[in-house]
């Protein structure tokens, strides 16, 4: 509730008063804009990287894949079980056309996956926490890096992309079922069986 307070403040639309309460601030204040509150923050001042921390030159820097692969298998299982709560019906339109996506790269034979990742990122878009969909966003929203691309040519099976895209229905099916333990279920079944792929012994064939 004092979140939700503070963001209708940034954009004009309450002034919070600590210990006092909060007052209505005349209509139009904010300019009647019809975009998301925090769309309309977004708008009015950069989340910026704090030059004290010196982090800023490491958030570009590729992550190694089995430590990428284990912090999604810790998080997107959630934003899973979330979305299928809070997905709106044109969420959910989007991340059935992302598996469509998806289905097609393979069909295609795609290197780069776009459909996957995308299909990825509008889960957590849709889990109703920000913090969730910056995470994920930053972490497939970059393209293939060295070592990944490396690991799949030595270790990807031929049928991997179908073993994917099957895996990713059963996480849509739950979605669309409106159901959160089979999505949590089912996005960590889908990681597992990567992470699997990727850690078994390349002479398994």
């Amino acid at each position: 509730m004092r979140e939700a307070l503070i963001a209708l403040e940034v954009i004009g639309l309450v002034q919070v008063r600590a210990g006092s309460g909060v007052v209505v601030r005349p209509k139009g204040s904010n300019g009647g804009r019809s975009v998301s509150v925090l769309q309309q923050i977004a708008a009015q001042s950069r989340w910026e990287v704090d030059p004290e921390l010196g982090i800023g030159d490491g958030l570009d820097v590729e992550v190694p894949p089995f430590s990428l692969l284990a912090a999604r298998r810790l998080v997107e299982p959630e934003t899973a079980s979330l979305a299928a709560t809070h997905a709106s019906a044109d969420q959910l339109a989007g991340i059935r056309a992302a598996y469509e996506r998806n289905v097609a790269d393979n069909r295609a034979g795609s290197q780069t996956h776009t459909g996957d990742r995308l299909f990825h990122i509008r889960i957590a878009e849709a889990s109703g926490n920000p913090a969730y969909a910056l995470l994920i966003r930053h972490l497939l929203g970059h393209k293939y890096g060295a070592m990944f691309r490396r690991l799949q040519e030595l270790y990807k099976p031929e049928d991997m992309a179908y073993r994917s895209e099957q895996e990713h229905r059963k996480v849509l099916d739950a979605l669309e079922a409106r159901d959160p333990a089979a999505a949590r279920r089912a996005m960590r079944a889908h990681l597992d069986s990567v992470l699997r792929i990727f850690s078994r012994d390349g002479s398994a064939g």
